[in-house]
């Protein structure tokens, strides 16, 4: 349980904690606990039994999966203000993918058996929980799209331009990006030399700015462009 007010108004800043009922918000504090991470620390690993609902206070955590053969799958990086985990409130199997803290880490963690006991009490707040899923499977469904459709230039576009919204999370647009190229091959299943190829060429058209572990956006609407149906033709 945790009553440090300066949590809340980090998840404020993310589009569905601010729209829960108020109800629901006021509920969630007594629920809470703060979990710290070290940098390459793992919180769950594929096949783990559910252990409840996370949202990054701050840091972010990497989410993804390595086969046998020791290949990596990169599906995201999770910032401040997001929640993740809510898979397996609904199904209660077990974590579909790893999550291990890039570097430092702050959780907001509520435990599996106290959510699930405030749902059987509050039912109408499942329909919340729900959206917070939706919202992760439109995007998946965009990423799939994407990855069949576009080619890779665009693709990467695209995808600094989502991390850039927070997925649609946040309001704005963040400038910098603390992602490295390698990640950001990962995420799209390039290969990291195409990945630097294309990230130069944008900065030689003055898009970006590349530094060591980050990407600064410097015009947004060659982005954009870039990223468009229409700007697929370019590349």
């Amino acid at each position: 349980m945790t009553s440090d007010p300066a949590w809340r108004q980090t998840l404020l800043q993310g589009h569905w904690f601010k729209h829960l009922p108020l109800s629901l918000q006021d509920s969630l504090p007594g629920l809470a606990r703060l979990r710290e991470l070290a940098p390459g620390q793992y919180l769950f690993q594929r096949g783990d039994a559910p252990c409840g609902l996370y949202a990054v206070l701050s840091g972010s955590m990497r989410v993804g999966a390595v086969s046998s053969e020791g290949k990596e799958a990169l599906l995201t990086l999770v910032e401040a203000p997001h929640w993740f985990g809510e898979i397996s409130l609904f199904d209660g199997q077990p974590r579909t993918h790893d999550a291990q803290a890039e570097g430092a880490v702050r959780l907001l963690w509520i435990p599996q058996a106290a959510l699930l006991s405030l749902l059987a009490q509050q039912p109408e707040y499942w329909r919340d929980f729900a959206l917070l899923m939706s919202q992760k499977l439109r995007w998946v469904f965009v990423a799939l799209e994407q990855q069949s459709l576009l080619a890779a230039a665009p693709r990467v576009a695209h995808r600094l331009l989502q991390i850039a919204a927070g997925y649609g999370e946040m309001d704005g647009t963040r400038r910098v990006l603390q992602l490295s190229q390698e990640q950001l091959a990962l995420m799209l299943s390039l290969s990291r030399q195409t990945t630097n190829q294309i990230l130069k060429s944008l900065q030689q058209e003055g898009a970006l700015r590349l530094g060591y572990g980050e990407i600064e956006i410097l015009d947004l609407a060659r982005l954009q462009a870039l990223a468009s149906p229409a700007g697929t033709a370019t590349r």
